[in-house]
């Protein structure tokens, strides 16, 4: 699978209460339930007006599929190719 980062468009984000959250999460589960294909949300982060989402699937089209279904935005969705944090600047490089 690949794992793929989306950006969500969504303003107030930052002020939603837990219980908001309990209930977008709730409604993404049940979204990733209904495509019936291997498809895994792992986490989301809220900053300002944006939810960035990280979701392991095999296509983008599915990452979108599961959007429609939720009812949620899905403004960028992006293929992550790479992963790097400090600890690579101690690495030998290639």
């Amino acid at each position: 699978m690949h794992t793929f980062i989306i950006e969500r468009n969504v303003p107030g984000a930052s002020q939603l209460s837990h219980e908001d959250l309990v209930t977008i999460a709730r409604t993404s589960n049940l979204a990733v339930e209904s495509l019936g294909l291997p498809y895994e949300w792992v986490t989301t982060y809220v900053a300002g007006d944006k939810l960035y989402c990280l979701h392991r699937t095999d296509e983008p089209e599915t990452v979108r599929e599961h959007a429609r279904r939720g009812g949620f935005p899905a403004d960028l969705v992006a293929e992550v190719v790479a992963e790097f944090g400090p600890q690579t600047a101690g690495e030998v490089a290639a």
